[in-house]
């Protein structure tokens, strides 16, 4: 069986994308951490990571972001989960003054908490927060978290789909020590840092055009080690070993300080 490791308590959204991904029965591995769902692969106690990496509403995950920078992993898989946010606990909406959830949730339904004066307190992770409120055990108390996570652990739904927009995606990165072959529809991922002078990126940036290759996302990072210096995060349509694609990367590569290939992988849609 298919072991995948995720960050959060059972009921996660990552738990529900893990499951929905393969598609079939898997093993799924609860830990604290986005950096302990890692190491668990890289140290074969699971096959397989899932890493929540950017959300419709309230953009990138940075903390995923800093950790594909160092992790040894491949990229091999995306998918894209609906998000369907619940307000759980076991008060009336009336009575709720106080609401716990990870701070991207708290941030996707940001209209919704304001709207009702209430106060936000942030947790780590959706499906810990229902823990939390159940140990609680207070009318004023609520979470914001799946309605999985509610049934998990027999908590009441006050209200559902609360979140700022309805049509709320977050892709997840599946993450292993394989590769994938050419799928004929593929994506790549590729994590670079430029020379600070003018024209570095528009260097890099014209090699897509002139192979005629998508980019379908460009995000800057802080480096963290110098103030003011960035890594680029870059997806594009295509496979590493499409020597079209080979060539390109070579070229890029001759203008990066440093360059790093996440992965290729089967490009997912919504659904």
């Amino acid at each position: 069986m298919i072991h995948v490791s995720f960050q959060g308590e059972r009921g996660a959204y990552s738990e529900a994308a893990a499951k929905l991904f393969f598609n079939e029965e898997v093993k799924t591995v609860p830990l604290t951490t986005f950096a302990e769902v890692l190491e668990s692969t890289s140290n074969d106690k699971t096959q397989f990571s899932i890493l929540p990496v950017e959300n419709s509403i309230e953009g990138s995950v940075g903390e995923s972001y800093d950790l594909l920078y160092s992790t040894s992993l491949n990229a091999t898989g995306e998918i894209y989960h609906r998000i369907e946010h619940c307000l759980i606990g076991t008060g009336k909406i009336e009575q709720i003054d106080t609401v716990y959830s990870h701070p991207q949730a708290l941030g996707q339904c940001r209209k919704f908490i304001e709207k009702n004066n209430m106060k936000t307190i942030p947790a780590y992770d959706t499906a810990g927060s229902v823990k939390m409120i159940k140990e609680i055990n207070k009318e004023n108390c609520a979470c914001i978290a799946s309605r999985e996570a509610a049934e998990i652990y027999q908590m009441p739904i006050i209200l559902d789909n609360i979140a700022n927009n309805q049509n709320n995606y977050t892709r997840f990165l599946i993450l292993s020590k394989t590769s994938n072959s050419e799928s004929g529809n593929d994506k790549t991922s590729i994590i670079f840092s430029i020379k600070h002078e003018p024209g570095s990126l528009f260097r890099i940036i014209e090699n897509f055009h002139r192979n005629n290759v998508n980019l379908t996302k460009i995000e800057s990072r802080p480096t963290k080690m110098n103030t003011w210096e960035y890594n680029f995060y870059v997806d594009f349509e295509g496979h590493q070993n499409n020597p079209k694609i080979s060539e390109m990367l070579e070229k890029i590569k001759q203008e990066t300080l440093f360059m790093k290939v996440l992965g290729s992988y089967p490009s997912a849609k919504l659904s």
